[in-house]
């Protein structure tokens, strides 16, 4: 995939699922505690920074750009990890703690 065609997907993942950006009461409160804005995180997560996961999981968001697949960005804040989560065909964004899901 080239550039431009990554941040065409980007702005498409981005346009169609930023309206339905859902968080859980958990995740609120760890970005609450640690005064971390929900949408600096989603504004990573829409930018293609997948924060804190692994070559392997990176390259499977990646791909995802393409087939509009799950996207998965996991940050760390403050001591607590936070998962950002776009369903397959991109119409939902999830901030979750990883034992939410």
């Amino acid at each position: 995939m080239t550039p431009d065609e990554r941040k065409i997907a980007l702005t498409t993942m981005f346009n169609s699922s930023v309206l339905q950006a859902v968080a859980t009461p958990a995740a609120l409160s760890v970005l609450d505690e640690n005064e971390t804005p929900a949408i600096r995180i989603l504004n990573r997560h829409f930018a293609g920074d997948w924060g804190t996961l692994d070559e392997h999981d990176a390259q499977m968001n990646e791909e995802a750009l393409v087939t509009q697949d799950r996207v998965m960005s996991v940050y760390l804040v403050g001591e607590q990890k936070v998962w950002v989560i776009t369903d397959p065909g991109w119409e939902t964004t999830t901030i979750l703690l990883p034992e939410d899901y």
